[in-house]
């Protein structure tokens, strides 16, 4: 399948509006199909996440870059990797729970491994306490990678080790009783001892306004949604035990 390079910001906000199931099997289907152009369609909506993810980090990371071990959640094609590539990180492993996905992960020859899981119904298939960083860009939301999945995320990385997550405000009820739950469980993290913060970074163009057509809705301006990037760092005495 060729990249279509006809498309429009217009034309992806038709293919974003197609994924309303919150059927973790239909959101499947629909990655795997929109594999091919995701990269160029999510570009034309001026999606910052991984960028935003792979900088923060860039600017808060001090150990060695070129022996980190990094775990890509919900990776994608890989855009991460190759961000964070570019700044000096060479191993990775990826985590998705689309099968398209990760053959174009593959292709960028920047993962040791590379696991299918649907993350939420199946245990993110990672080792306990290996990881210099784990990073999610972008899936943290109603509806897809739930927000059980960060406490799994902390296991995975080894003590002293990072915790990066970028997420879109996405407008709505379901987003914002997600976010709720998201802030509440990261306090309950560090309250429990299991990390503490490092620093959050908040930004008002996280990408454009899926739901908004400029050009159709009466707006002047192009409208875009806010986003939000949490950094935490795992606590270095492993003793500290999480809830069972």
């Amino acid at each position: 399948m060729m990249v279509d390079s006809s498309r429009t910001a217009d034309d992806v906000r038709t293919v974003l509006q197609t994924c309303k199931s919150s059927d973790p099997r239909d959101q499947v289907q629909f990655y795997d199909s929109w594999a091919q152009n995701y990269e160029q369609d999510i570009t034309l909506m001026s999606y910052r996440s991984p960028h935003l993810g792979a900088n923060f980090l860039s600017e808060n990371f001090s150990g060695s870059r070129e022996e980190a071990q990094v775990l890509d959640v919900a990776c994608g094609t890989g855009w991460v990797a190759k961000l964070m590539a570019e700044l000096g990180f060479r191993h990775f492993v990826g985590v998705d729970g689309s099968k398209g996905m990760l053959e174009l992960a593959a292709k960028t020859g920047l993962y040791q491994d590379l696991r299918l899981a649907l993350l939420g119904t199946q245990p993110l298939p990672a080792q306990t306490g290996v990881f210099d960083v784990v990073v999610i860009a972008g899936a943290l939301d109603a509806g897809f990678v739930p927000v059980s999945v960060v406490r799994e995320m902390c296991h995975a990385a080894k003590p002293g080790g990072f915790v990066c997550m970028v997420r879109g405000d996405h407008t709505g009820a379901p987003a914002d009783k997600y976010k709720k739950d998201l802030e509440r469980e990261l306090q309950l993290m560090e309250e429990e001892g299991l990390w503490s913060l490092v620093g959050i970074k908040r930004v008002d163009r996280y990408m454009e306004d899926p739901h908004v057509n400029p050009e159709r809705d009466d707006v002047q301006d192009k409208p875009y949604i806010s986003g939000t990037v949490y950094l935490y760092q795992k606590s270095i005495d492993t003793a500290v035990k999480s809830r069972d």
